[in-house]
């Protein structure tokens, strides 16, 4: 077990240039064991930029034996020709993207100064799988017949579409269509790393709370992470709020916490 989470709520320090916020008490419990860190990257996303990979994986070595960066590669193609592009201009526009994408974290793995416990992925690695086929088809599924589950995965993908459209404009049918299938393929990994990676337990982390995040991890019916699943926010500390003090509930309450900075 690496170091714990302690109980107050997030603070920024020099010293802390992460804070963690594990979504729900069970989250919480599976951070604390220390055995799985993901770390889902998108092409196109200027946050994460090779530095701050580097600084995500020295401070995330603090808390987790292991480590494994995913990119996604798929279904990227389709946006840019809902968005007007020309088949094979969409197929470059992708292509630059992703390769640049994985010319980023491959420089953010050298310059953290390891690499015997970190893994690199491009999501299409994952395809021929038997456990990733099982995972998108109920994903796929959940869509079709799960209207709490269908709703919060729109409201993602709207969001994500945001970024390439103007301000105040909606995405057209299509571009939502898309925007889902992007996001269908990405889910297995919120649904169940461990049995994707081999792995005993798992947190999947984002510097965002998502949409899908209170469905996946805080119901009790519909489509659900599996337990050995997790989920947090992982943030600059600078970004931080006050955050409401924990709550005595179930063990899908949120609960905030804020995890301390470990030199890399």
């Amino acid at each position: 077990m690496r170091e714990t989470l302690p109980d107050e709520s997030p603070t920024a320090t020099p010293t802390a240039p992460y804070e963690a916020l594990p979504y729900s008490r069970r989250c919480r419990e599976i951070w604390q064991l220390g055995e799985h860190l993901l770390i889902g990257v998108s092409p196109g996303n200027s946050y994460f930029s090779h530095r701050r990979i580097t600084e995500l994986l020295g401070w995330g070595r603090g808390f987790f034996e292991r480590i494994d960066i995913v990119y996604a590669d798929l279904y990227v193609t389709n946006q840019f020709e809902t968005f007007g592009y020309t088949p094979e201009h969409a197929q470059r526009r992708a292509a630059k993207e992703i390769k640049a994408t994985a010319r980023r974290i491959e420089r953010g793995v050298e310059e953290s100064g390891r690499r015997d416990d970190v893994r690199v992925h491009a999501l299409s690695d994952f395809t021929a799988d038997a456990t990733y086929q099982r995972l998108h088809r109920r994903t796929v599924e959940a869509l079709r017949t799960d209207r709490v589950f269908r709703d919060a995965a729109e409201k993602m993908a709207r969001g994500f579409l945001a970024a390439r459209l103007g301000e105040g404009l909606a995405p057209s049918e299509p571009q939502l269509a898309a925007g889902l299938q992007y996001i269908s393929a990405e889910l297995p990994f919120f649904l169940d790393t461990p049995a994707l990676l081999g792995v005993p337990t798992s947190v999947s982390c984002y510097h965002l709370q998502l949409p899908l995040t209170p469905v996946l991890f805080g119901r009790d019916e519909g489509l659900r992470a599996a337990p050995g699943q997790a989920y947090a926010v992982v943030r600059p500390a600078a970004a931080s709020t006050p955050a409401p003090a924990p709550a005595p509930a179930s063990a899908e309450t949120p609960v905030p916490a804020v995890a301390p900075a470990v030199a890399a």
